[in-house]
């Protein structure tokens, strides 16, 4: 998969968008296409909706490119947080779960989380930080570990997560809390 090209002008793309230039749409979907769908494909796990999302995303970043507010973030974060909402959504929407017992479910968990972890790194290049946040991570145990990368990485509420790892929701909370604080410390 080729990397982000770091010439790439997201912004005044957004704004060609929200001009209604076809073309910018075309050279976005060129530029960031097979890495939206990797992201959306980490979170839906089916690869058909998974297009269909990154095709949904496509065209709300077409019709709402005049609402990208520079001021509130990077515009190339701005379009993953619109695919990646609307995949959160998806999987909100057809929630269904397959029985497993639970070292296996514990096992699944933990390692995609960390795979969707890595490829959420890769997919916004933050390779320079993903060493500290992932040496972070590793310092966490790892419940606690898992609680965060369900909730931040998975899109997991607090009662999903919960109910995945039969633990009191008041405990998973707090859990995370804790690890998000214990995370900003081992950042500094």
């Amino acid at each position: 998969m080729p990397t982000p090209s770091t010439d790439f002008d997201y912004e005044a793309t957004l704004a060609a968008c929200a001009g209604g230039e076809r073309g910018a749409l075309h050279a976005l979907y060129e530029q960031e296409g097979p890495r939206l769908l990797g992201v959306v494909l980490r979170i839906v796990r089916d690869r058909a909706l998974a297009e269909d999302i990154v095709h949904d995303a496509c065209v709300n970043i077409w019709t709402r490119a005049a609402a990208f507010d520079p001021a509130r973030g990077s515009a190339r974060g701005w379009i993953y947080s619109v695919a990646r909402h609307l995949a959160l959504n998806a999987v909100r929407d057809g929630q269904r779960e397959v029985a497993v017992d639970e070292d296996t479910a514990a096992a699944l968990d933990a390692r995609a989380s960390l795979e969707a972890w890595h490829d959420m790194a890769d997919a916004f290049a933050w390779q320079a930080s993903a060493g500290r946040i992932a040496h972070c991570l590793e310092q966490l145990e790892p419940v606690r570990r898992n609680c965060v990368l369900h909730a931040y990485v998975d899109g997991f509420s607090h009662g999903e997560i919960a109910r995945r790892l039969d633990a009191p929701l008041g405990t998973v909370k707090a859990w995370i809390k804790r690890s998000l604080a214990a995370l900003r410390e081992c950042m500094t």
